[in-house]
């Protein structure tokens, strides 16, 4: 088992004392554990609990229905996607929440292809890329069946090379889900663009966690969940991104009497709603949409560059300590070292590494595990510290080697 390293120990603390999200930490219910799963769910903030208690004991035990528009709960979707838009780089009223990740991939997909194929019906193809986490695959190969499109998988990295005069739109991931590797938004956007097609990002893995600049980037559509770094809890809602310029064109496969023009209304024709709302289908759910707003809270006065900064810190930091603590050949990265090409997470590649994963978490190291044979550890800016990534590495060297009693 390596011994405690102290030249490491000592840079861990002077880099937590450096730190100027370190504050960030006391707002989230944390313990001894060393919490490195925050890209699957994020931590609980402190401030919910409280926020959620009020919401269910005044806002539906005693205002009941009027809380609609006396609480607010009417144009929560809009008022949460605005704050979330200003961490991923979106001006108010292109992000709506609701309904979840997999739902708004369907609505960004046949909705994007409508708005090409509106100019353009030869457009018949639809791109994703070949890692994507599985539930966007699947969606894509329901929505190419209904708008008639061809469906082509592509790595990620090839994507701006295949696009072609037959795309109507590209899916890809901003982050891949297994090893954490970074795609180039700007410069495949931009190509997607250049060949006359749109392009739909699934930020899951990479809001809260890195700039996305959806705005600067002149993205068309985009999704995300909000359980990971964003910290808004099991099954909280996704959001939607469709940008201003094609709000108009819009066209959503589900339709619900939330997005119409006129909700109370009832009318029997559809009518849809001008601008974000278009995204809308069916009622809010308010529970966990009022959870996440009070989540978000953790983002007052923090910036996403602070965050990035920190998380590249972390990592590389991470790396060093695994490369002196475990033996070599023990595992594997299989996480981009170049920044530019990096997430918030390491996935690190091993033997046995089902098992590996569920001692660590005994011993108080929360990663997961990924098949066949892939360690998955994220770094969440706000509550993770240099000293437990230390921790963390020199937990893992001991469960490598099979030596009893080394606990974070």
């Amino acid at each position: 088992m390596s011994e405690p390293n102290v030249t490491l120990i000592e840079e861990a603390a002077k880099l937590d004392a450096a730190d100027e999200l370190r504050a960030k930490r006391a707002d989230f219910v944390l313990d001894d554990t060393i919490y490195l799963d925050g890209n699957s769910l994020g931590a609980l903030p402190a401030a919910v609990p409280a926020r959620l208690a009020d919401v269910v004991a005044r806002e539906w035990g005693q205002l009941r229905i009027r809380s609609w528009e006396e609480s607010g709960w009417w144009t929560a979707p809009e008022r949460i996607g605005d704050r979330l838009g200003r961490i991923v780089g979106a001006a108010p009223g292109q992000v709506v929440v609701g309904d979840s990740t997999s739902v708004n991939v369907f609505k960004a997909l046949v909705g994007g292809v409508r708005i090409v194929q509106a100019r353009d019906v030869s457009r018949d193809e639809i791109l994703v890329d070949e890692s994507t986490f599985p539930t966007d695959g699947y969606i894509a190969e329901s929505a190419a069946r209904l708008t008639g499109c061809a469906l082509r998988s592509v790595p990620a990295p090839e994507m701006a090379a295949a696009v072609g005069p037959r795309t109507a739109v590209a899916l890809v991931n901003h982050v891949d889900y297994r090893t954490g590797r970074l795609h180039d938004l700007p410069g495949t956007t931009a190509a997607v663009h250049a060949a006359g097609a749109l392009v739909v990002w699934d930020l899951c893995h990479s809001a809260g966690a890195l700039p996305v600049g959806l705005d600067a980037h002149g993205v068309d559509l985009a999704v995300g969940c909000t359980y990971k770094y964003l910290n808004g809890g099991p099954g909280s809602p996704a959001y939607l991104y469709v940008a201003r310029e094609h709000q108009p064109r819009f066209d959503s496969p589900l339709p619900g009497w939330n997005s119409h023009a006129d909700p109370f209304g009832m009318a029997p024709a559809y009518t849809p709603a001008d601008g974000a709302v278009r995204g809308r289908v069916g009622t809010p759910d308010i529970l966990s949409m009022l959870a996440l707003e009070a989540a978000l809270d953790v983002w007052d006065g923090v910036s996403t560059a602070a965050v990035r900064a920190k998380s590249l810190a972390l990592t590389d930091f991470f790396l060093r300590c695994v490369d002196t603590y475990v033996p070599a050949g023990c595992v594997e990265s299989v996480t981009p070292a170049a920044h530019e090409r990096r997430g918030s997470q390491i996935a690190l590649r091993c033997v046995d590494a089902g098992e590996v994963m569920a001692e660590l978490i005994r011993r108080g190291v929360v990663g997961d595990f990924r098949r066949p044979d892939v360690l998955r550890f994220g770094f969440t800016p706000l509550y993770t510290g240099f000293a437990d990534t230390e921790r963390a590495a020199r937990v893992l060297a001991a469960v490598l080697a099979g030596a009893p009693g080394e606990v974070a």
